[in-house]
């Protein structure tokens, strides 16, 4: 699809100095409003970021892939994996063999039938790497994928992953035509991925939106839908707007229908204007502090654990966030992940004597003129990058600025780094030389997500995710224990000692959770938030009139 296919109105313009905003030709917003369902009608949506490709191995490529890619399963409210394009699905007595039974008469949008051998062919571009995001989730486990007929499904593992079911409900995992992977561009399958879902993408206008147009001929919808049957609106404008002001004086103005990411400040305001609000605390890996061990200041335990314990993480986190940003204490897993272990979260609390104390001990007896501390002639100094705008939102990058500050009153020089997107992606400080403390979250729905990021790295197999550049076999025992038990109890224990190893070794600090929040206008009904990662769902939204 071209990606220019047709002119688009910019949403609100900032007038010149940037302290009005011009709204003309806008209609007031209608927060509360009822009416009747209307069918069809085109749904305004305001998102925050643009992603490189619709699919792909980032959150924000999860979000837009979900409208038009089903998944075998979907997650339930409670975190139970429910059908999707799979009816249902049992595993062998010695856990290595998933079977999946598929839908018949499930047709992709090209004209192909979803079959099981088309959705074999998925798994293995996914782990060639067609996905990142999913290829490392299978890493170690996935062995192959095999068809025994149209509709049954084999996945082989090498060893048990008693969780795959509900690792499979993330976006990343959303089902592809194999005819348009194998036959059209990976530019074309990049901007417009096929799939059998509720949309398809009709244009995509870089800087600006992507257009989701209604499929008639849906019927593979999950089993948690609000409906049965296709999306209820003809089209989706999903724009993209950076300025998180932008984006609400859009919503208020009636310009758009709902917004993604609501920033802190307005959260209480919109809520007492009557507009509908969503809050999703993502499951996974919090927004956390990750110490570089293999080189620099942190690969001295006691500098790691005076760091942690100069910082008023919670007072920064509640003062930014205003009550709706949740402080996390936990570097490992966030609250609302199965497994949290409080005791990790509770390890630091806020204490500058035993900061001082630890940082004497470490030989960081000196000060220069401005109080850093210093050792052998070198400064206490550390460098944390963190992706602007991408990674790290406007209220997160306050967030940093209150911790740099903490962290000086005890002697350290924090260099904050803000990198744009498209370095960040491109590897700009992904290595140990380049940084001290790395920020950042991995969404997930299980506590497996601490093998991604704390499997040891080898020459012969590359963990670049692992940020802390820390190989231990104890901890890895500890994540394995977790993800192969077959029993959820002993599965949360093993879980919970690698958060307390974690922990206990200051390896990495939580600071708050990563949230998706929602925001909509009474003219747009049934909006929701899936539960795997948090994303908006249009399948089952509707306009009132």
């Amino acid at each position: 699809m071209s990606t220019t296919a047709r002119p688009v109105r910019p949403l609100v313009a900032l007038a010149a100095g940037g302290a009005l905003l011009a709204l003309a030709g806008c209609a007031p917003a209608t927060a509360s409003g009822g009416g009747e369902p209307l069918e069809g009608g085109t749904v305004v949506y305001a998102h925050q970021q643009e992603p490189a490709c619709v699919f792909g191995g980032w959150i924000e490529q999860a979000y837009l892939s979900y409208q038009v890619l089903d998944s075998l399963l979907s997650l339930d409210e409670d975190g139970t994996a429910v059908p999707w394009l799979a009816d249902s699905y049992e595993v062998s007595d010695d856990q290595l063999a998933w079977t999946f039974h598929l839908k018949g008469d499930v047709t992709f949008t090209d004209g192909s039938p979803l079959t099981a051998g088309v959705v074999a062919h998925n798994f293995d571009y996914w782990i060639a790497g067609g996905n990142s995001t999913a290829q490392v989730w299978l890493d170690g486990y996935y062995t192959s994928a095999e068809a025994l007929d149209d509709l049954t499904l084999v996945v082989h593992l090498a060893r048990p992953y008693p969780r795959l079911p509900e690792t499979l409900t993330q976006g990343y995992f959303g089902i592809q035509s194999q005819e348009a992977l194998e036959n059209r561009s990976e530019e074309q399958n990049c901007e417009a991925p096929i799939g059998t879902g509720a949309f398809t993408v009709d244009s995509w206008s870089r800087g600006s939106e992507i257009v989701l147009k209604r499929n008639p001929d849906y019927t593979s919808w999950p089993a948690n839908a609000k409906h049965q049957g296709p999306a209820i609106v003809d089209t989706v404008e999903w724009k993209f707007v950076a300025d998180a002001t932008t984006r609400v004086a859009a919503l208020r103005s009636g310009e758009v229908q709902a917004i993604y990411d609501v920033p802190a400040v307005e959260w209480a305001s919109l809520g007492d204007e009557g507009y509908e609000l969503e809050k999703y605390v993502t499951a996974g890996r919090p927004q956390q502090l990750t110490f570089t061990t293999s080189r620099g200041v942190f690969a001295d335990e006691k500098v790691r654990q005076a760091f942690a314990y100069s910082l008023d993480r919670e007072s920064a986190v509640e003062t930014i966030g205003q009550g709706l940003i949740p402080f996390e204490g936990n570097g490992g897993v966030s609250q609302s992940t199965p497994g949290y272990s409080q005791k990790a979260a509770d390890r630091y609390d806020y204490d500058p004597d035993q900061a001082n104390a630890l940082l004497d001990e470490a030989g960081w007896t000196g000060r220069d003129d401005d109080g850093t501390r210093t050792k052998d002639g070198e400064r206490l100094t550390v460098v944390l990058p963190y992706g602007a705008g991408s990674i790290i939102n406007a209220d997160g990058a306050a967030i940093l600025q209150a911790l740099q500050e903490q962290a000086t009153k005890v002697g350290f020089d924090v260099q904050l780094v803000p990198v744009p997107q498209s370095e960040f992606f491109a590897g700009a400080y992904s290595t140990a030389e380049e940084k001290d403390i790395t920020v950042g979250y991995w969404t997930a729905v299980t506590a497996g997500i601490l093998y991604i990021n704390w499997r040891p790295s080898t020459a012969d197999h590359p963990n670049y995710w692992n940020n802390a550049f820390y190989n231990d076999s104890t901890l890895e025992g500890y994540i394995l224990e977790g993800n192969s038990a077959s029993d959820v109890d002993a599965q949360n224990a093993a879980y919970q000692r690698a958060q307390e190893y974690i922990a206990d070794h200051a390896l990495a600090i939580g600071v708050y959770d990563r949230l998706s929040t929602l925001a909509v206008g009474g003219s747009l009904k049934d909006v929701w938030q899936e539960h795997s990662q948090g994303g908006p769902v249009f399948h089952d939204a509707y306009l009132v009139g």
